[in-house]
């Protein structure tokens, strides 16, 4: 028994988990339901708590080098405080709020290459390593988000890749912020390189970053340039949106002299 206990704590033959999702398609500001089993694995433990949490692969960029990690946020305890049996099964449900600043992995029926968001649920055993279940969810934008881009792609915008950073923007409320990178063409694509595009979203709309990256040139250098502004969930209308954005670059442009 002594060794099993050992062998336990190092994962073998130890409880086991498997959530089993009601849906894998959420939008920012939805809820993920679903159903977790604990199985009992050769020997009786202890389970301190039972953990769901969404999970995202962030980009780290350090010392000249970039790296990805796993970040859990939305963290909530579902059960625990309980010994289960070899072979015994503990089922529960739960509803996981999907947090309104979470990045979006799908847009219009195509995945955003590179976007991973799942449910990971864990067991806190004592003295044992658990590497949990993940579960992967297609995050759809919210209809305001479809909007911006659309309006994006109207003023002659077109998707070249997206990523999740670690760290902070101003109005973030995660520790990593999503940057949606376009490829301009016509009158941008002349002076802009690319724009990165970050929706900081809230219960009453979404603040819109923009971050365009100049081309540079033999007699002039590039560079970047902030611009921001907010929309309310109800803004839907491509047109005005696009103009917004316009609006917004004609800004940037006439401080930074691109014009």
């Amino acid at each position: 028994m002594g060794m099993k206990r050992f062998m336990s704590r190092l994962g073998v033959g130890a409880a086991e988990v498997e959530t089993v999702l009601d849906h894998d398609q959420t939008r920012p500001g939805a809820v993920v339901t679903g159903t977790t089993t604990v199985t009992g694995g050769k020997v009786d433990q202890r389970i301190e708590k039972i953990l769901v949490a969404l999970e995202a692969t962030v980009e780290i960029d350090r010392d000249d080098s970039t790296y990805h990690e796993q970040v859990a946020f939305g963290t909530q305890q579902i059960g625990g405080n309980l010994v289960i049996a070899p072979g015994q099964h503990v089922s529960g449900r739960f509803e996981l709020p999907v947090p309104w600043q979470t990045p979006i992995t799908d847009v219009g029926g195509w995945h955003l290459k590179g976007m991973k968001i799942g449910v990971r649920t864990t067991l806190s055993i004592p003295g044992a390593l658990d590497p949990g279940d993940l579960d992967p969810v297609s995050v759809h934008p919210l209809p305001v988000q479809e909007a911006v881009l659309a309006a994006l792609g109207d003023l002659g915008f077109h998707f070249h890749s997206a990523d999740v950073e670690k760290g902070h923007v101003g109005g973030s409320s995660l520790p990593f912020y999503q940057e949606i990178e376009l490829k301009p063409s016509g009158e941008y694509g002349r002076r802009i390189r690319e724009l990165e595009v970050t929706f900081l979203v809230d219960d009453h709309g979404m603040d819109i970053v923009l971050e365009a990256d100049r081309r540079g040139g033999l007699l002039r250098s590039g560079g970047d340039a902030l611009g921001r502004f907010r929309v309310g969930h109800g803004d839907l209308d491509r047109g005005r949106l696009a103009h917004q954005i316009h609006e917004q670059l004609q800004h940037l442009g006439a401080r930074r002299g691109w014009f």
